[in-house]
């Protein structure tokens, strides 16, 4: 056969005989022209070309040729084509949390940026509205950011490096050979979500000035701490819309990962620390929050969850997958 006459007729061909090196190289050319992803097994000198041809080389540990392992990018080391089905799920399961993990971190820092940005924007508005100094409003605190970076957002991302896979995550097709890890559908849920945030812990600013019945220094306290409270712990609730881009958290298990509920459990115990003692609340700069103020920060920190539950069942949330 011509290149082009195998190239069209490689996808109905399982069975090949008599093959030498040339024929193998052949082979993979004929996949990779049409746009596939190539591995190739082989244990013998005869197979280097082909194992340094395609895109994965699998050589043999047990038995294969150093001229073969020498080619080839992975070496099986009980020579078990059974390893390669486990070797692949793992690497995808590790692949997708590392997406988890930047997609959770890179949002939570969209929403501060969103949140810092609109403040300052709006801050005339806000202090003709409620008759407050505009000099003294500040919705964020280098220490409360500094806090929410190091504490609020590491343990969980780092807890999301151990997820286990997903379910049908074999089922996924493989990835495009020159696309990067930014996609279209990544891009899209790391900008809505950060705005999302940010928009949340405005929301608490704003709230926290409306307070009735204190001085205006005070509305500026109670708003500043609604909105370090809202940032902070919306991003723990945030963590488990990040675990699955598809499914609702109430189909899978969202218990499933231990180190994460305790990652969460410890940052929102910290955060509590900061919130309850009054040496941290002085240090921080916030204060303790009215009933009826708390209501309202429960109601914005459980917002992530629903607004993006609500998405995943209209199939906004995946809308640039497609």
């Amino acid at each position: 056969m011509s290149d082009e006459e195998l190239k069209q007729k490689v996808r109905n061909i399982s069975v090949y005989a008599r093959v030498s090196p040339e024929h193998k190289v052949r082979i993979v050319k004929a996949w990779q022209a049409n746009g596939e992803i190539v591995a190739m097994t082989g244990d013998g000198v005869n197979d280097a070309p082909a194992l340094k041809k395609a895109e994965i080389g699998c050589a043999m540990g047990m038995v294969g040729t150093d001229v073969a392992k020498e080619a080839a990018d992975v070496i099986l080391t009980d020579d078990n084509f059974a390893t390669v089905v486990s070797a692949v799920e793992e690497g995808r399961r590790i692949y997708n949390n590392i997406l988890k993990a930047i997609s959770f971190l890179l949002s939570s820092n969209v929403g501060e940026i969103v949140v810092l940005f609109l403040a300052i924007l709006l801050t005339p508005i806000f202090a003709s509205t409620f008759g407050i100094d505009p000099n003294s409003i500040d919705i964020l605190l280098p220490a409360q950011i500094l806090w929410i970076n190091l504490v609020t957002d590491s343990l969980p991302a780092l807890a999301l490096a151990v997820d286990p896979a997903e379910k049908g995550i074999m089922k996924n097709k493989p990835l495009k050979n020159k696309g990067g890890i930014f996609t279209k559908g990544m891009t899209w849920r790391i900008i809505y979500q950060g705005v999302m945030v940010g928009l949340l812990t405005l929301a608490a600013f704003v709230l926290g000035l409306a307070t009735e019945g204190v001085s205006a220094e005070e509305k500026v306290a109670i708003g500043e701490t609604m909105a370090f409270a809202v940032l902070a712990l919306s991003e723990l609730v945030h963590v488990f819309n990040i675990r699955n881009n598809k499914e609702s958290v109430f189909k899978s298990n969202p218990f499933n990962n231990g180190k994460l509920i305790l990652a969460i459990i410890a940052s929102a115990s910290l955060m509590m620390i900061v919130l309850l003692v009054p040496q941290l609340r002085e240090i921080f700069g916030i204060v303790t929050l009215p009933i009826h103020k708390l209501e309202e920060t429960i109601a914005l920190v459980v917002a992530p969850l629903v607004i993006v539950e609500i998405f995943k069942l209209l199939k906004i949330n995946t809308i640039k997958d497609e």
